[in-house]
C-alpha cells in the first residue's frame, strides 16, 4: 500500500481478508481504531505484514540498545527527537476556489473514506500530507521511522498522556512547527519517561551536562535524537545513527559504519555488504519465516502513540489522558472524536 494515509487501512484490510500478504508504507493507519483493526485482522488471517521501516533491525538500534542496557547513561528519564520536516505545506487554509479535476483522476475514489471536498491541486500529489483528512503531518510521517526504533530500544508501551504546543493553529492542516510531549508508564523495570518531539525547525533545550561548545554541534543537527539519563546524555542522528555519549567514554564509541534515515547506510560511510531490512524480512515471512520486526501487530502500539500526538496537534494546549485498554481519552471528549472517525458512506473498511 503506497497511497495517501487515509487509504492505508481500507486497502490493507481488504487484502488481508482475501488472504494476501501486505507490505505498507508508513504510517500504518490514519486513526488509532484503524491500527487496532489492522493488527487484529493480521493476527486472525495469519498473513505476513510489514511497514517499510528498517529501524527496528538497524545497526543504530542495536548499538543504542546495547549501550543503554549496559548503563551508558543510567536510567533513561527523557527522550527528545527532532525533525527538519515539514517539506510540504502545513499551517494553511482550505483553498476558496474550485478547480476541475484532471480527466485521468477519479476524484471521488481518491477522496475515498475521507469527507468529500472539491478538487484542488493543493491536495495532490504529495502535498496531501499536511491535511488532517488525508495525512498525518510531519510527526505522523517521520515519527514512524524514529519511533519504531525507540519503541524497540526502550520497550515502550502506549503512552498514558499526550499534549502539544504550536504556533498558530489551523482548522484543516497540521501546524508549521510544534512540540509534542508523550508520557510513558514504567514497564519491565524501566522507569516512566517523557518522549518529546519537535518539528518545523524547533530543537530541545540544552540539557545539563552539555557544554556550550558541544551545544553548537547539537544545534548543528537539523534532525536528531537525545536520550537523557540520570548519569549522562546520549546524542545521535534522527534514528540514533553515529551516537555520542556525554560525558565522553572510550567504552562507548560508535562503529565506523552506522545507519542513516530509515536504517540505510549513512551518506559517506562504507556501505559494505547489504543488510536485510523490513522488505527482506517481509519476503521471508511470506515464505513461512519469522514475522518482520515491523509487522502490523508490533507497529500498532507505535502507530497509536504517533496518532495520539497527531490528535494533540489538532487541539494544542490541552492535555489528554489516554486509557489504551478502553481505547479512549478519559478527560476530554473533544479528542475522542478523532480516535475512530466515521468513513464516508460507501467506503467502510
Amino acid at each position: 500500500m503506497a497511497t495517501p494515509d487515509h487509504w492505508h487501512a481500507p486497502i490493507a484490510i481488504a487484502a488481508m481478508r482475501k488472504g494476501k500478504h501486505v507490505l505498507g508504507q508508513k504510517p500504518m493507519a490514519h486513526s488509532i481504531a484503524e491500527a487496532r483493526r489492522m493488527a487484529r485482522i493480521a493476527r486472525e488471517t495469519k498473513v505476513a505484514t510489514s511497514l517499510t521501516v528498517n529501524n527496528p533491525s538497524s545497526e543504530a538500534t542495536r548499538t543504542l540498545s546495547n549501550w543503554l542496557a549496559d548503563g551508558a547513561i543510567g536510567r533513561v528519564r527523557e527522550v527528545h527527537n527532532w525533525s527538519s520536516r515539514p517539506y510540504w505545506p502545513q499551517g494553511v487554509e482550505r483553498p476558496k476556489e474550485e478547480q476541475q479535476a484532471p480527466a485521468n483522476l477519479d476524484w471521488d475514489m481518491w477522496v475515498g473514506p475521507a469527507p468529500m471536498r472539491p478538487y484542488h491541486k493543493a491536495y495532490l500529489p504529495f502535498v496531501w500530507r499536511g491535511w488532517y483528512d488525508f495525512g498525518c503531518g510531519s510527526f505522523g510521517d517521520m515519527g514512524c521511522y524514529s519511533f519504531a526504533g525507540l519503541f524497540k530500544i526502550l520497550d515502550l508501551t502506549p503512552p498514558t498522556s499526550v499534549e502539544a504546543c504550536s504556533g498558530e493553529s489551523y482548522e484543516e492542516t497540521f501546524p508549521q512547527a510544534s512540540i509534542v510531549h508523550l508520557d510513558f508508564p514504567e514497564h519491565s523495570g524501566r522507569p516512566s519517561l517523557r518522549l518529546s518531539w519537535y518539528d518545523g525547525g524547533l530543537h530541545p533545550p540544552r540539557p545539563a551536562g552539555i557544554s556550550e561548545q558541544d551545544e553548537q554541534l547539537f544545534r548543528h543537527r537539523q534532525e536528531g535524537v537525545m536520550y537523557v539519563g540520570d548519569k549522562g546524555i546520549l546524542l545521535g542522528g534522527f534514528n540514533g545513527d553515529n551516537p555520542s555519549v556525554y560525558p565522553p567514554s572510550p567504552k562507548y564509541q560508535a562503529p565506523p559504519r552506522q545507519s542513516g534515515r530509515g536504517g540505510r547506510p549513512a551518506q559517506g560511510t562504507q556501505a559494505g555488504p547489504p543488510r536485510e531490512g523490513a522488505i527482506e524480512h517481509w519476503i521471508a515471512a511470506c515464505k513461512g519465516g519469522p514475522a518482520s520486526l515491523a509487522d502490523f501487530e508490533i507497529q500498532a502500539p507505535v502507530t497509536e502513540a504517533l496518532l495520539l500526538g497527531c490528535l494533540a496537534q489538532r487541539l494544542p494546549g490541552e492535555k489528554f489522558l489516554w486509557d489504551t485498554t478502553q481505547m479512549k481519552i478519559t478527560n476530554n471528549q473533544k479528542g475522542n472524536a478523532f480516535v475512530d472517525p466515521p468513513y464516508r458512506s460507501g467506503y467502510d473498511a
